[in-house]
């Protein structure tokens, strides 16, 4: 049998499963793993071996005792510092929140225990989780397994450098406006961003986030294989009430047409050529799989990213405002007044417009969805970034915005949205994303196996 650490979660499950290999060997496997690249790549930013192990032994215990295991039993996974884990500080990179250390697990925690997964480390963020790249004056900057010299992606950065390099089968991430799609992208795996309602997630450390987190942040799985994905979704999403918008939804949902709308320069967004070919190659996948195909002019994009950054950045202003100086994190307020450059600040009458021009936009996306089911488009307009490019300059943060166009509008209306890796071992990470309806994960998952039905290489092999 290969080494535990190179394997999926799925084949890692079913292995557990039937006794061919224990959890405490599967979770050893992990945090050797862990020991050798961590260092390089400095994603995982908090450790817990000896709780790992000890979770470990307790699977073991329950199926030498004959119990049911969870889909996950025994699965080494990773969680995103921005998230309560009972035990440890919910830094979300910040040097203000070293000490703020939760005393019971986000409710997307607990499904991950629930489900038998077990956590051997918790994954870096930039401050604040405000960047597609990731670095803090709290752990330091994550680096790319794939190519050092690229972005590793933000904010769930240490979430797709870990999981792809093979620290942990999978990785928890979340999303506001590219979080976990970004990641994957730039760290050449899979990331799923579930609807809003799909997975039960609030934080007790820091209490109610304003309506802009509220509606267009969610928790999700980032892995290296699609299957992966269905089975970190299928855990994340046990119903828990705590969670305010959460929806018990099915996870399949009626037949829909097979028809795939393709959008390969959304908005008239610049896009590279690499980003286009992907976009192409994998409508002719598609379309070779027996969907219908077709260029067609979707609901806007870049007014859906107008809004989402009007109510991001309402929410930044007056959650973070004074916490942003107070902490003095250079990457975050350069960030924050070049955000603010965009979106002017919002008094009460403006975010009320926005919510009104947000219940349009959801409208016309869900009507056209109905008769397109999916959307192919860029997960960017540019191949990944050189690491920290953003703050390099106006201009260079004004280009990274622009091309992160794909992924900031669809968080508005509440959409899922998948990014599949598209490259092999050796080349460039690359990759697309596909739009689905709320609540239709499933869609995207199919087409998603079609794109990829085989697990990515690890990075650092």
């Amino acid at each position: 049998m290969a080494e535990p650490w190179t394997l999926t979660a799925s084949a890692l499950a079913q292995e557990i499963a039937r006794g061919a290999l224990s959890a405490r060997e599967a979770v050893a496997s992990a945090l050797a793993r862990l020991e050798a690249v961590n260092p390089v790549l400095n994603a995982v930013v908090q450790r817990m071996d000896e709780a790992a192990l000890a979770a470990a032994d307790a699977v073991d215990a329950a199926r030498a005792r004959g119990e049911a295991l969870g889909p996950l039993a025994g699965v080494p996974v990773t969680v995103k510092v921005n998230v309560d884990q009972a035990g440890f500080a919910t830094t979300n990179g910040l040097r203000l929140q070293a000490d703020m250390v939760a005393e019971i697990d986000n409710p997307v925690v607990a499904n991950l225990r629930k489900a038998g997964a077990v956590i051997v480390g918790r994954t870096n963020a930039p401050a604040f989780s405000l960047r597609w790249f990731t670095r803090n004056g709290l752990h330091g900057a994550t680096r790319n397994p794939r190519d050092l010299a690229l972005t590793p992606g933000g904010s769930s950065g240490g979430a797709g450098a870990a999981v792809a390099a093979g620290i942990g089968a999978m990785a928890h991430g979340t999303d506001i406006a590219g979080s976990i799609r970004y990641p994957a992208y730039a760290c050449g795996v899979h990331g799923l961003r579930p609807s809003l309602g799909r997975v039960p997630a609030t934080n007790f450390t820091t209490g109610e986030r304003l309506i802009g987190g509220q509606l267009m942040a969610v928790s999700g799985p980032l892995a290296r294989s699609v299957e992966d994905l269905r089975l970190g979704l299928e855990a994340m999403a046990a119903q828990d009430p705590r969670d305010a918008w959460y929806q018990p939804m099915p996870l399949r949902g009626r037949g829909v047409p097979r028809r795939v709308a393709v959008m390969d320069a959304p908005d008239g967004l610049k896009v590279a050529e690499p980003v286009r070919a992907a976009v192409r190659a994998a409508a002719a996948r598609l379309a070779e799989a027996g969907y219908e195909v077709d260029a067609v002019a979707t609901p806007p994009l870049r007014e859906a990213m107008e809004m989402q950054l009007r109510l991001w950045m309402a929410e930044t202003q007056l959650a973070f405002g004074a916490k942003l100086e107070e902490e003095g994190d250079p990457d975050a307020l350069f960030v924050a007044t070049q955000l603010g450059r965009h979106v002017p600040a919002l008094t009460v009458d403006g975010v009320m417009l926005a919510l009104q021009v947000r219940a349009r936009l959801v409208r016309e996306w869900r009507t056209f969805l109905a008769d397109w089911p999916l959307v192919l488009c860029p997960v960017s307009g540019e191949t990944p970034f050189s690491d920290h490019c953003d703050v390099g300059s106006e201009a260079a943060f004004d280009a990274v915005l622009e091309a992160q166009m794909p992924m900031i509008a669809p968080p508005l209306m509440g959409l899922p949205g998948i990014s599949v890796a598209m490259s092999g071992a050796d080349s460039p990470p690359i990759g697309v994303q596909i739009l689905a309806d709320q609540f239709r994960e499933d869609l995207l998952l199919e087409a998603a196996g079609i794109l990829a039905p085989d697990p990515v290489p690890l990075a650092m092999a």
